[in-house]
């Protein structure tokens, strides 16, 4: 049986909302389901497909928020990259070695969970804190991007 895979966009495929866009994120949650059902899926030589953390992304005035699951993730093994408008956060959850192990339901090895912001941001004031197992990243909207209040006049 075949897995499907989440499709990677560029920016040159979001430019700005897209009728298409909740098909995307209907294909990236049948990603996750299906991954999270079957297993995890490897190639021919061993090497494993990465897998998607959990996220919620959310936007107020000024940011955009993303919350990554991440319980038992050392801040020492997550990389976070913002290359124009894609943010990338990908690491390794280390297995720990068990003298015998019943049943085994939590997720290790490389992770990698990628989206586009939905608008221009500045990347220089990004941050990102670990606590209690989830990585919050605030990513701040760029001047042009923030809404603006017009004053109508008479």
């Amino acid at each position: 049986m075949s897995m499907i895979m989440q499709r990677r966009r560029t920016p040159s495929e979001i430019v700005g909302l897209s009728p298409m866009r909740e098909f995307e994120d209907i294909y990236d949650r049948l990603g996750r389901l299906m991954n999270a059902a079957m297993g995890e899926l490897t190639f021919q030589d061993g090497e494993r497909i990465p897998w998607i953390p959990m996220a919620d992304v959310s936007e107020t005035e000024d940011a955009y928020l993303i919350e990554i699951d991440m319980p038992g993730v050392a801040k020492e093994h997550i990389d976070v990259q913002l290359s124009d408008r894609e943010l990338i956060v990908s690491g390794e959850v280390k297995e720990r070695e068990r003298d015998r192990l019943h049943r085994r339901m939590r997720r290790t090895g490389r992770f990698e969970f990628r989206t586009m912001m939905p608008g221009e941001v500045n990347a220089e004031r990004v941050s990102a804190q670990l606590a209690d197992g989830v990585l919050t990243l605030t990513v701040p909207k760029a001047e042009v991007a923030k809404p603006r209040h017009i004053e109508v006049a008479t």
